[in-house]
C-alpha cells in the first residue's frame, strides 16, 4: 500500500478535534453557502428580471434538481466517503482507483440520465405540477442545466473528492470560483443578451465548467495522494460496490426529497395555484442557507469521522461528532429567529409582486417554526453514513421524506379544511415542520444506540 504523503490526511488522526473540525469546516461552510447564495441569484434575477410566474417555474425545476443531485451525490459522497477510510488505513493506490472510478461512474450515469429526462421533460414537467402559465419558463432552464448534466455531476464528484484528500480549501475555492463566475454571467445574460431564464441556466453551466477545468488540473499534480493516474478509470465491481452502497443514503434521501416537491407543488398548485408554488420555491431558497451551513459542518466532520473510525480513534471521532451537533444546532436556530421574526424582510429580495411576497412571508413562518431541530437530525445522518452505517442513515432519511411527510402532504389538506378555518393549502405547509419533528425523534433513537455501542469499544 502506498504512503500518504498529505500531512493534511495524517493530522485527521492526531491533531486537537476542535481545530481540525474548524480548519475542514470553515471552507465547507463558506463554498456551501457560497453554493446555497448560488442558488439564491439564480431565483433573486429570474424573479426581478423575468417575473413571479418564472420563480414558479423556476420552483417546477426543483424535483428534477433533486433527482439529478440523488444520482450526483450517489457518486460523489460514496466516493469521498470511501476515500477518507481508505486513507485512514494508508491505502493510496485504492483511494486513487475509486477516484478513477468516480470519474467513470459520474459520466455513465451524468449522460443516461440527462437523455432520459431530456426525451420526456415536458411530461415530467407537467406531472411536477406545471401549468400553461409555467410551462415555458420550467422548460427552457431545465434543458440548459439537463445538458450539462454530465459537468454539474462531475465538477460535484471532483469536489467531494478534494475535501477528502484533505484539501479542504481547495473545494471552497472551486466554489467560490463557481459563485463568483455566476455572479458576473447572470446580469449579463439575462438582462444584457436579453436570455431571461435560459440565460440563468446557461450561466450555471458555465460556471461549474470554469471550475470542473481548475479541478482537473489540482488532481492531475504529481505529489498528491489522490490524483489522476494512468488505469485508474476502468470500473472495479468491488469499488464501484462499495461506492455506491455508501452513496446509498444521500440518493435515497434526494430521490425522498423529489417526491416530497412534486407532492408539495401538487397540493399548492391543487388548493392555491401558480403563485403559491413560487412562495413555496422562495422559501425553500432560504431555508436552504441554513440547511447548507450546516451541510459545510458535515462536510468538515465526514473526513473527521471517517478518519477516526477507519484508524479505530474511536473517542476522537465521538468527539467531533458532539462539537458538530452543537455548531448545527445554533446554525439552525439562527434561522428559526430570521422565519418567526423577520420574513417579510427575507423574502422581498425575490419578487416584486406583493401577493407572492405575502404568501412566502406566511410560508416561511410555518416551515421555521421547528427548524433547530434540522441540524441534530442532517448531522446524525451524516454521521451514520461517515461511519459506514449506510442502512440506517437511509433508514432515518426515508424516514423523514417518506413515512412521515407524504402522509403529512396527503392528510393534513384534508383535516384542515375539515376541522380548522385555515384554507387546506396551510395543510401542505404545515406537513414541512411535522415531518422534522418526528424525523429528530427517530434520529435521536438511532445515534443513542450507536452511541452506546462505541461506548461499549472504548
Amino acid at each position: 500500500m502506498g504512503k500518504v504523503r498529505n500531512e493534511a490526511t495524517s493530522d485527521l488522526g492526531s491533531e486537537r478535534i476542535r481545530t481540525l473540525l474548524i480548519r475542514y469546516s470553515v471552507p465547507g461552510i463558506i463554498a456551501m453557502t457560497s453554493s446555497s447564495l448560488y442558488n439564491m441569484i439564480d431565483s433573486i434575477f429570474i424573479g426581478q428580471g423575468v417575473g413571479a410566474l418564472a420563480i414558479s417555474g423556476l420552483a417546477l425545476t426543483f424535483p428534477l434538481m433533486n433527482l439529478s443531485a440523488a444520482f450526483g451525490s450517489l457518486v460523489s459522497v460514496g466516493g469521498a466517503a470511501h476515500i477518507s477510510m481508505l486513507l485512514g488505513r494508508r491505502d493510496t493506490r485504492t483511494a486513487s482507483k475509486v477516484l478513477g472510478n468516480v470519474v467513470s461512474l459520474n459520466l455513465i450515469i451524468g449522460l443516461i440520465f440527462a437523455v432520459v429526462t431530456l426525451w420526456y421533460l415536458d411530461p415530467i414537467l407537467y406531472f411536477f405540477g406545471a401549468s400553461p402559465l409555467t410551462i415555458g419558463y420550467a422548460r427552457e432552464y431545465a434543458q440548459i442545466i439537463l445538458l450539462g448534466n454530465i459537468i454539474t455531476h462531475m465538477y460535484i464528484g471532483l469536489n467531494a473528492v478534494l475535501r477528502a484528500s484533505g484539501h479542504p480549501r481547495l473545494s471552497m475555492t472551486a466554489t467560490i470560483n463557481t459563485v463568483v463566475c455566476n455572479i458576473l454571467l447572470n446580469p449579463l445574460f439575462i438582462y444584457g443578451f436579453g436570455w431571461g431564464i435560459r440565460g440563468a441556466a446557461i450561466a450555471t453551466v458555465l460556471s461549474q465548467f470554469v471550475s470542473l477545468v481548475w479541478q482537473l488540473r489540482l488532481l492531475s499534480r504529481k505529489g498528491q495522494p489522490v490524483r489522476f493516474r494512468e488505469g485508474i478509470y476502468r470500473l472495479r465491481g468491488r469499488l464501484a460496490c462499495k461506492i455506491l452502497a455508501i452513496g446509498l443514503s444521500p440518493f435515497v434521501m434526494n430521490v425522498a426529497a423529489c417526491l416530497v416537491v412534486i407532492f408539495v407543488n401538487k397540493g399548492l398548485k391543487t388548493y392555491g395555484g401558480d403563485l403559491m408554488i413560487g412562495a413555496y420555491g422562495i422559501v425553500n431558497r432560504l431555508s436552504f442557507i441554513f440547511i447548507m451551513i450546516v451541510m459545510g459542518l458535515n462536510q468538515g466532520m465526514q473526513p473527521i469521522a471517517g478518519y477516526n473510525y477507519g484508524a479505530g480513534q474511536y473517542t476522537r471521532m465521538l468527539k467531533v461528532l458532539k462539537l458538530t451537533l452543537a455548531g448545527a444546532t445554533l446554525v439552525t436556530t439562527a434561522g428559526f429567529l430570521l422565519g418567526e421574526l423577520a420574513p417579510h424582510l427575507a423574502v422581498r429580495w425575490f419578487t416584486t409582486d406583493g401577493e407572492m411576497r405575502e404568501l412566502a412571508a406566511r410560508g416561511m413562518r410555518i416551515v421555521f417554526s421547528f427548524f433547530p431541530i434540522i441540524g441534530f437530525q442532517m448531522v446524525t445522518s451524516n454521521f451514520l453514513q461517515s461511519i459506514g452505517r449506510a442502512h440506517k442513515a437511509i433508514f432515518l432519511s426515508v424516514s423523514r421524506q417518506l413515512l412521515f411527510l407524504l402522509p403529512a402532504l396527503l392528510l393534513l389538506p384534508e383535516v384542515f379544511g375539515a376541522c380548522t378555518p385555515w384554507e387546506r393549502v396551510w395543510g401542505v405547509w404545515w406537513a414541512l415542520p411535522l415531518s422534522d419533528l418526528l424525523a429528530a425523534a427517530v434520529a435521536f433513537v438511532l445515534l443513542t444506540g450507536e452511541l452506546r455501542r462505541f461506548g461499549a469499544k472504548r
